[in-house]
């Protein structure tokens, strides 16, 4: 990498490739990274411009915050690029999802609005997208509440495959648990996600969550839990 780097220097993909693999070797990479991202923002936007890797790297090794506003400003520098529309869209869902500092409610709000956004450049969107707002919703307001249930209610009756039934199973379960408080259902749907045949983390993280319901003993549905478990191990 250290010598494909030497030989392109022009080159900013690999370039942010290189700072990536020596970060996780443990050196401080933090000032090239700033003088690199400078660069980034004044090349043409594209897959191979070092943006995406630039990304990772603020995000595992400088600031998640100051990842999201590199985004924000090679989305300023070009406002009507979908690219970095996706890619400002995937910081802050890292942010909100996989952080622990504090969120804002102008946080959130640009966050739904990043997402409609990109749904609405992507006609064929992943689901995981539409889950995510849908998560990011039920974050806000109670308005927002409605909203995600709408999503997830029209997804629930949508034709998907079973991959992806089981991964809406599982993020709609734990919607029921945190944001209704409705433990039952949520149960419900974490059965529906582990009984689908398809070995994943989504099915195992759905298990374990039945698992320690059953191994607590206190909820009114730990002898059906019992029982659903024993059948999943039958061959």
């Amino acid at each position: 990498m250290r010598i494909a780097q030497e030989q392109d220097p022009e080159n900013l993909y690999l370039a942010a490739h290189y700072l990536w693999q020596r970060a996780k070797r443990g050196e401080s990479i933090e000032d090239e990274a700033r003088e690199l991202a400078t660069k980034v923002l004044r090349s043409p936007v594209g897959s191979y411009s070092g943006l995406k890797p630039l990304l990772w790297v603020y995000r595992k090794y400088i600031s998640d915050d100051e990842d999201i506003d590199l985004a924000e400003e090679a989305l300023k520098n070009h406002p009507d690029e979908r690219y970095l529309k996706r890619r400002a869209a995937l910081c802050y869902e890292k942010r909100l999802f996989f952080s622990d500092s504090p969120t804002t409610t102008s946080m959130l709000d640009r966050a739904v609005s990043l997402h409609q956004e990109v749904i609405a450049l992507y006609p064929d969107s992943p689901l995981i997208i539409k889950l995510h707002l849908a998560t990011i919703y039920a974050r806000t307001s109670h308005d927002g509440q409605a909203k995600a249930e709408q999503i997830y209610q029209e997804l629930l009756i949508s034709d998907l495959e079973l991959e992806d039934k089981q991964m809406l199973y599982n993020l709609y379960a734990k919607y029921l648990h945190f944001q209704k408080q409705d433990g039952r259902m949520s149960i419900r749907y974490h059965m529906k996600a582990a009984n689908i045949q398809h070995q994943s983390f989504v099915r195992e993280s759905s298990i374990k969550v039945l698992e320690k319901i059953r191994d607590r003993g206190r909820d009114r549905m730990c002898g059906e839990i019992r029982k659903f478990l024993a059948d999943l191990q039958e061959p």
